[in-house]
């Protein structure tokens, strides 16, 4: 058959973008020397006012077996790991609701903060709540209270605050934000305990009904202009809270995933969503993995598992290992932090380092561990740590106080950017191992060939370590209680 001037012309442009692709994975995985290269150094440290700042160059040079005296960030650029998916937070009605109370002036601010690559920190990734959450002004649903057959369905309530919000962070992100969707509740009448509130079931006369919620929900915001990438399937299924909440045993997400909502999507044209398990803490994690992904007719489904950082229930170490466990289990399926942030809100506190030195230990452990992204919690909250219709006032990165009308950036903005401005979508984890207890470390290999090695140092004093690679080594200095992006 003989081609158009069109049909060249798209051949040509694909035979250019294949080009592209094969030249950028050729970059991500050739084999790397450190010869010469250059190392620029990006630093946050408490009792300074150095923020995602340039603190120094240093050039690779010769360095054969290191001393046990001296300090180093021992680097593989050629050992690769998982691939990174993204970075970002929840768009929740208590962010937009917040940020509608903004000027426009901190506003266009805000949105730069999270999703400009060169002004900010470069959000890639998001999430959203499936109706009323606790960090809603009130509880509300899609559809009549007892209309079954979901006649009444629309998304209504949403086009007042968090639509327009979230289509201004697609705007901000450059036209993409990879974003899904997670229900904290079915309505009411669905429940054994009619309450939307305070725990419950799903009847299991509503199973069918309320897998249908979920396309009609995704179809809505498709039309209003909002591409949805996946969702959970239950937010912290095992917490009765006094917000909205129900609970699903592993055996009931299991048969309610492979009975209802996975045929369901699919029968509706959304097979290509991506359905996440669990979506609760690192504690269960294996339980509820394994309950789900040894049903092969569930797994076919289910594109990964969802986890919190929210577990140490007796101030003990958060389960980081659970994660490898279930990564080396279940390796074809992709492990994605969900949700976390610090409780119990103090406006006094919005200064306070260890809530940025969270951020990192978790970010980076969990990395390490097999995580493919990471999902903050609220983007934005007001200065009370809400709005919250049940009182659970939360930090946020960003705190934007409507009496006084200005952002306040915590340290959590800053620890999350030492990831989130210098990893790109695809990178690969590579091995990145500390010589020290007291530097927590991470590496990724982009695919335009560069290389992001996070060092967090949340010890009280000022080491200098050597980033080692291959017989050669760069000089850096890790800052008492500080985070550093090493980019070459």
């Amino acid at each position: 058959m003989k081609k158009t001037g069109i049909g060249i012309s798209i051949a040509i442009l694909l035979s250019s973008y294949n080009n592209d692709l094969n030249a950028q994975t050729k970059r991500a995985t050739a084999p790397f020397s450190a010869t010469g290269k250059t190392v620029t150094v990006y630093t946050t440290a408490d009792s300074s006012n150095l923020r995602l700042s340039v603190t120094g160059t240093s050039t690779f040079s010769a360095m054969p077996q290191p001393l046990e005296t001296q300090v180093c960030i021992f680097v593989d650029p050629n050992k690769s790991f998982q691939t990174f998916l993204g970075i970002g937070g929840a768009l929740t009605d208590a962010s937009a609701e917040t940020f509608a109370k903004l000027s426009k002036e901190k506003q266009e601010e805000f949105m730069q903060a999270y999703f400009s690559k060169t002004k900010g920190i470069g959000y890639n990734f998001a999430r959203t709540n499936i109706h009323s959450c606790d960090f809603s002004s009130d509880t509300y649903t899609y559809i009549t209270e007892g209309d079954a057959a979901l006649k009444t369905f629309n998304v209504q309530h949403d086009k007042q605050f968090r639509i327009p919000f979230i289509k201004q962070a697609i705007a901000a992100a450059g036209g993409k934000l990879t974003l899904f969707a997670s229900p904290w509740s079915p309505p009411a009448f669905m429940k054994t305990n009619n309450d939307i509130l305070h725990g419950g079931k799903l009847k299991k006369e509503f199973y069918q009904p309320w897998a249908n919620y979920y396309t009609k929900f995704i179809k809505a915001y498709e039309a209003e202009g909002i591409p949805i990438w996946g969702i959970s399937i239950q937010n912290e299924p095992m917490a009765t809270q006094k917000w909205e909440s129900c609970i699903f045993t592993g055996e009931e997400e299991r048969d309610f995933l492979k009975n209802n909502l996975g045929p369901t999507m699919k029968a509706a044209g959304l097979g290509d969503k991506k359905i996440i398990g669990w979506d609760h803490n690192r504690d269960l994690l294996y339980q509820r993995a394994s309950t789900l992904l040894n049903d092969p007719e569930a797994a076919k489904y289910l594109w990964g598992i969802g986890f919190h950082w929210y577990e140490p229930w007796s101030g003990g170490e958060p389960m980081y290992d659970n994660l490898k466990l279930v990564n080396d289990a279940f390796p074809g399926k992709n492990l994605l932090f969900t949700e976390g942030c610090k409780e119990a809100f103090d406006l006094t506190k919005v200064n306070d380092w260890k809530l940025g030195e969270k951020y990192g230990a978790n970010m980076i452990h969990d990395f390490n561990n097999g995580s493919v992204g990471f999902t903050d919690w609220n983007v934005l909250l007001d200065e009370t740590g809400g709005p919250n219709h049940v009182g659970n006032f939360c930090f946020a990165p960003i705190i934007g106080n409507t009496k006084t009308g200005e952002l306040i950036y915590t340290n959590e903005y800053y620890y999350i950017g030492h990831f989130s401005k210098f990893i790109q979508p695809g990178a690969k984890r590579i091995v990145s191992a500390a010589s020290r207890s007291q530097l927590q470390t991470t590496a990724f290999r982009n695919p335009d060939g560069t290389i992001a090695v996070i060092v967090m140092n949340d010890g009280n004093a000022k080491t200098k370590f050597y980033l080692w690679i291959n017989g050669k080594a760069a000089e850096a200095i890790a800052l008492p209680h500080s985070i550093s992006t090493l980019v070459f």
